[in-house]
């Protein structure tokens, strides 16, 4: 049981995590005795929404810093997440392409990804990776199982969390700059032999600072290809714009406010069509992208800790095909679009501090929107399609995150929603922490998610018609897991067995039973087992180990409409682009004050997909690979003047041949130079 001290110590840490650094150990006095320090455990807090030493979490959580990723040379989100246990991240070939992100074997749309909070998930899940870069980020944190108590809709598999850098210290400005060497591919094949060589530039600059009483943190970059394939008549350059900044501020140690901002602006040209095979010379997508998150947070008593969101995600984008010349009449040969989606949110939340725990009480409200227009050319005729369409989702949620017993933790938590087009819903979640020892953690943890319709889904018109009646797709999830850590900490071993069942997923159907019916039905089911394995090591002060390995066994067990060889959801088939087996390892060495030196392996096992190269369709298996990384980076100025510092990367270093998606080759061997300097 926690003393009034202890208590008191518990506040001040949780008003310095969240007002001046989400950061991992610390140490904080209380003010009746201000010599006195505790050294707190890592800290996570997506899992619970407040400070929560990791030790007490029944969810499986891993974190990736911020700075370990740019030390890695790490720069975009989607390549971050690659090494986590659990996950898969598909990429079809091209910078910019799509990037879809599968958890713990749930669809691409059932994971929540946010960056501070606010969400960018379009309504219904959908979210791309592929412009989303890690420049101003402290950390990424992973939830792996559902935590739709906490976020709602889209957190069926997981949550994937993005804090952005807080600005402590000294004033400090730092750029960067980076070049990457490649060989062109064939589309469908996979490097050319003696093919043209493409050219990579990324650029970033970023300026932080800060006291307690405040701080700020901006950043900028711009990151532009010629793109991957080989050709000089079928454009494939990409270019994105990323534009990040954070003010914060705490008046008293009463009060924090932080101001979120972030915008990006990407266009990306796409020669290929489904299957891979380069068919239009100038077709491609543009978009931009803006995050707005204001959160303030104020211990109305000494126990009573009152919270504030508001936040918004809107983004504006297209695709533009104009005829590829004046021959270019036949069938379908030019399209253009425009949409704009938006989600705004209030949240209010209290949290109350008791001596075992804390109890959280929140309640939501959320505006979504969707704005669309279409116009496609052919020698049918000309044809338009519109969309102009808006929800409102209301939500109250309970959870208790508490320590009843010194060896037990306890995590438990229900959300009642409200919704104008699927109506009420119930979620739930509950886990255990059992340390019987030290250094020993034995958990298990259940609960349930839901994912909503896309717009599209519910009210589409045209050739495809939604269907307003659809219900939420639903989850029900548990695991259960063992951590060990040994030799003071240098050794952590972490085992981990997880069941997702998923109902009601959402199924298209090119027949629908009637002219009127709509193409979209609640029909099919599937489930999700595998075993995570997990190591960290530290035998040295120079030297870090980290190893991984991912099981994953998947099954449609109620098939949508199509039961042929080329159907999504065909029942007893396994779930498309998920690898059974994964594995990844890191080691990361300090050679000197000056010098480190990282390298990164990874093997991807067989994976189902379709090939859509000709009618009708057929599901193929893509072959397993393994891919080699390697990275230097030397100080020219070393500790406590270092000012500039250069790095060497290899990407792929021995130029694996490989296939994400079928028909659309990865790059092969890529060759990075930068430097960075700070001042």
């Amino acid at each position: 049981m926690r003393t009034g001290k202890d208590a008191q110590r518990t506040l001040h840490v949780a008003r310095s995590f969240l007002t001046l650094a989400i950061a991992a150990p610390a140490v904080a006095a209380a003010q009746s005795q201000a010599k006195d320090t505790v050294r707190l455990p890592e800290i996570v807090v997506t899992p619970t929404r407040v400070p929560t030493a990791r030790a007490s979490v029944a969810a499986s959580v891993t974190v990736l810093s911020g700075q370990q990723l740019r030390e890695r040379g790490i720069t975009s989100v989607a390549e971050a997440l690659r090494d986590v246990a659990g996950v898969a991240v598909v990429q079809p070939g091209s910078f910019g392409a799509l990037a879809s992100l599968f958890l713990r074997g749930g669809e691409s749309d059932h994971t929540s990804v946010l960056v501070d909070g606010v969400p960018l998930n379009h309504p219904g899940g959908a979210v791309s990776l592929a412009d989303l870069t890690t420049d101003n980020v402290d950390r990424i944190e992973i939830v792996r199982g559902p935590v739709s108590v906490l976020y709602g809709s889209d957190a069926v598999s997981g949550v994937v969390q993005i804090f952005t850098r807080r600005g402590r210290g000294p004033l400090r400005v730092e750029t960067a700059v980076e070049i990457g060497r490649f060989q062109a591919v064939t589309p469908g094949v996979g490097p050319a032999g003696g093919g043209p060589r493409r050219t990579v530039l990324r650029w970033e600059a970023d300026v932080a600072g800060g006291t307690d009483a405040g701080g700020y943190a901006f950043s900028v970059s711009r990151n532009s290809t010629t793109g991957l394939y080989g050709t000089a008549e079928f454009d494939n350059s990409y270019r994105n714009t990323v534009a990040s900044g954070l003010l914060r501020a705490a008046p008293d140690q009463r009060t924090d406010a932080s101001l979120m901002v972030r915008y990006g602006d990407h266009t990306f040209h796409y020669p290929t069509d489904g299957a891979g095979r380069l068919a239009d010379a100038n077709q491609y997508q543009h978009g931009t992208a803006t995050t707005v998150g204001l959160e303030v947070g104020r211990f109305l008593l000494p126990r009573l800790e009152a919270r504030l969101m508001l936040g918004g995600h809107t983004t504006d984008g297209g695709v533009e095909d104009a005829p590829d010349g004046a021959a270019d009449t036949t069938g379908f040969f030019g399209y253009s679009s425009l949409t704009t989606v938006e989600r705004r949110r209030a949240e209010a939340r209290a949290n109350l501090y008791g001596r075992a725990g804390v109890l959280t009480l929140g309640a939501q409200v959320e505006r979504q929107s969707q704005r669309s227009f279409g116009a496609s050319s052919s020698s049918f005729g000309g044809s338009t399609d519109r969309l102009d369409v808006q929800r409102r989702n209301h939500a109250v949620y309970a959870q208790v995150q508490a320590d009843p017993l010194g060896a037990v933790s306890v995590n438990a938590g229900a959300r009642w929603d409200q919704s104008e087009t699927f109506g009420n819903l119930v979620t739930y979640r509950g886990g255990v922490v059992y340390r019987p020892t030290a250094g020993l953690r034995v958990r298990a943890t259940a609960g349930t998610g839901f994912k909503e319709p896309t717009f599209y889904e519910n009210f589409a018109t045209g050739f495809v018609r939604g269907n307003p009646a659809l219900e939420p797709e639903h989850s029900l999830s548990w695991e259960v897991g063992v951590e060990q850590s040994v030799w003071a900490g240098r050794l952590t071993l972490a085992a981990t067995y997880f069941s997702q069942r998923f109902r009601d997923l959402i199924d298209f159907t090119f027949a629908p039973p009637g002219p009127e019916d709509p193409n979209y039905f609640n029909i099919a089911r599937a489930e999700a087992r595998g075993v995570e394995l997990e190591l960290g090591a530290a035998p040295t002060a120079r030297l870090a180990l980290e190893g991984r390995y991912s099981y994953l066994d998947t099954k449609v067990t109620d098939g949508g409409f199509d039961a042929g060889p080329g159907a999504l959801l065909a029942r007893d088939s396994t779930l498309l682009r998920r690898p059974a087996h994964t594995v990844a390892g890191q080691v990361r060495y300090r050679a000197s004050d000056r010098v480190r030196l990282a390298v990164g392996a990874r093997h991807v096992g067989r994976r189902a997909d379709i090939d859509y190269t000709e009618y009708p369709y057929r599901r193929v298996v893509l072959p397993a690979y393994s891919t080699l990384n390697l990275s230097t980076e030397g100080d020219v100025l070393g500790p406590p003047d270092r000012t500039a510092t250069l790095t060497l990367r290899l990407e792929n270093l021995l130029n694996a041949s490989y296939q994400e998606a079928v028909n659309f080759p990865a790059r092969g061997r890529t060759v990075w130079l930068g430097a960075r300097a700070r001042f």
